[in-house]
């Protein structure tokens, strides 16, 4: 089968396809036939830095994410043939993930998919909306009277976010640092886009909810933007710092202002049988940024870097 491999930090012209084993079966573990995936800035955190880290054994496959078939069920629960998706835990770190024809993969983070999208859409839900569903319903528990503050909106999980948020009934207001990004942002349904020059406080008003994607750069600001007895979920790290330097809890958190975190290392069956029931109930399709055949993996990872700039999730179809 063809198959990226990473061997050390790579850029994006230095992409290559190579011819590997199609893996072996094993107990416990899935062989899916990859129809499409979704790419991410962890693997761009992967392929620029982090492949150089003793814990990953390399040479690796990346790819957190990917939807298809199951092509050998082993002893496993599910049935040759049956629509599947998988994402995270340690796909593309601590073995080998998407960027291939085909990915043995632990059962474990294998989920059934019962849906009518075609491959290109549904390679574009698994990591976003699966991270969008649990930081807007598990941690921010999003009601429709809330009002949603998106903080680094045009991002696919970003965009995963408001259309989850407006679909459910909630007002949005939604940031960007590009003034040529507002009417993105307006046309995946926020109601309100605001410029974000790295402060906001101020700026907007009455957002009870918060989802910030910028991370802990920007993550004070974001506290202070909100209103009394809101709840602010730290999910992103678009702004490029991973850890907050000097903070504060009882000084930097406001009163009456709550802080959290999601982690999407724990996907289940059952949340993502309640995210495809709420796209397919909602008739939702995910926004794609751009569509690249497999063959062209150089060119989309190029796209990834930012040339072209592509708006929205970029899903490779195999």
């Amino acid at each position: 089968m063809k198959a990226v491999l990473l061997h050390q930090i790579t850029p994006a012209s230095e992409i290559t396809l190579f011819e590997v084993p199609v893996p072996e079966g094993r107990p416990g573990w899935v062989l899916v036939r990859i129809r499409a995936f979704g790419m991410n800035h962890s693997e761009q955190i992967l392929r620029r830095e982090e492949i150089e880290a003793g814990y990953i054994k390399k040479p690796v496959i990346p790819g957190i994410e990917c939807v298809g078939e199951v092509a050998d069920a082993g002893d496993t629960r599910f049935t040759v043939g049956q629509k599947v998706c998988a994402l995270m835990g340690g796909m593309g770190r601590s073995f080998n993930g998407s960027y291939a024809e085909y990915a043995l993969l632990p059962a474990d983070h294998v989920f059934a998919v019962e849906s009518d999208l075609p491959w290109e859409s549904l390679g574009a839900v698994p990591e976003t909306y699966f991270t969008a569903w649990g930081s807007l319903f598990e941690c921010l528990r999003l009601e429709p009277a809330d009002t949603l503050l998106v903080r680094g909106g045009t991002c696919a999980l970003g965009y995963a976010a408001i259309q989850l948020a407006r679909a459910l009934g909630c007002r949005v207001i939604a940031t960007t640092h590009r003034e040529s990004k507002l009417s993105l942002l307006a046309d995946a349904g926020a109601d309100e886009c605001v410029l974000d020059g790295g402060t906001i406080t101020g700026k907007v008003r009455g957002a009870t909810k918060a989802l910030d994607l910028i991370g802990p750069r920007d993550l004070a600001d974001t506290l202070t933007a909100v209103e009394k007895g809101a709840i602010v979920c730290t999910t992103g790290i678009l702004g490029g710092v991973y850890t907050l330097e000097g903070f504060d809890p009882i000084k930097d958190i406001p009163n009456g202002v709550y802080l959290t975190g999601f982690f999407s290392n724990y996907p289940t069956q059952e949340i993502m049988d309640d995210i495809f029931a709420f796209l397919n109930a909602n008739r939702l399709t995910p926004r794609v940024g751009r569509v690249y055949d497999f063959a062209d993996i150089r060119a989309a990872v190029s796209a990834q870097d930012g040339n072209p700039r592509v708006d929205g999730k970029i899903v490779v179809r195999v």
